[in-house]
């Protein structure tokens, strides 16, 4: 069994807490997941507008290295 690798040491009422990187992750994405859903049910902006700016961001950032010469 791999030994999991820790993240982050949390102390909770007294008591250490170690967190892995795969927990930090999942615990990560539920709430962004969660931000998200709310941010559209209350009409912030819409799914389309959130897709619109993913694509945008990707482009931004995850860019080939012949790109980066220019």
């Amino acid at each position: 069994m791999e030994e999991k690798k820790i993240a982050i040491k949390m102390v909770i009422n007294g008591e250490v807490k170690e967190i892995s990187f795969e927990e930090l992750a999942l615990s990560n994405n539920l709430a962004q997941e969660s931000l998200v859903r709310l941010l559209i049910e209350k009409k912030v902006f819409d799914p389309k507008e959130l897709l619109d700016m993913m694509e945008k961001v990707k482009k931004e950032r995850y860019r080939r290295p012949e790109d980066l010469e220019k």
